[in-house]
């Protein structure tokens, strides 16, 4: 079985703004550009795959559209969602006191930034959703973000789960929008 992770098209949001949980919708553009892609090359391929998704706006609209052009049921599953980075959302990077930033940097698996999710929280979610995913008998392409692709892909490894914490957390983000990932279960 096939587990095809695809980050999310661009958002609509200025550079350099923490976000994470906040509903953010696809730049339209962009999301178009994904969607004939995913049809021209990863739809082809895999007719029969069930289709999930992060329930924020950058995903969802993404994989409904995904949904309606394969005629398929579109399963939203909260598990897929970025991390929840509380009162950082929305602000300027710049704007957040470094000493806090600091205080990540120092604790990545327990810190909760902006008293949000800490990266513990978020891995216990998505690998348990990656369990859930290791029962099913056919394919699944999942539409998500760089963080839940970084965190499926350390559960590969069978690592204890603040061992993927740490995987996930000091991985840099290589995942373009739009790109997609192909795990083998």
């Amino acid at each position: 079985m096939r587990l095809i992770l695809v980050r999310h098209p661009r958002p609509q949001i200025a550079p350099g703004i923490c976000y994470g949980s906040s509903d953010i919708p696809a730049q339209p553009e962009h999301q178009a550009q994904v969607l004939a892609k995913l049809r021209a090359e990863l739809l082809a391929e895999l007719p029969d795959a069930m289709l999930m998704t992060s329930p924020l706006l950058r995903c969802a609209e993404l994989a409904a559209q995904l949904a309606r052009h394969r005629g398929a049921t579109l399963s939203n599953d909260h598990r897929l969602a970025e991390m929840d980075f509380g009162a950082w959302e929305m602000r300027a990077w710049d704007d957040i006191p470094r000493a806090e930033v600091d205080a990540w940097a120092a604790d990545l698996v327990h810190y909760r930034p902006g008293g949000g999710e800490n990266v513990l929280a978020v891995v216990q979610r998505v690998s348990a959703f990656y369990e859930d995913i290791q029962r099913q008998q056919r394919d699944v392409i999942a539409i998500c973000h760089a963080g839940t692709i970084r965190v499926l892909e350390a559960c590969q490894h069978g690592r204890a789960l603040p061992d993927i914490a740490l995987h996930a957390a000091h991985k840099p983000n290589q995942i373009p929008y739009g790109a997609s990932r192909i795990l083998h279960l």
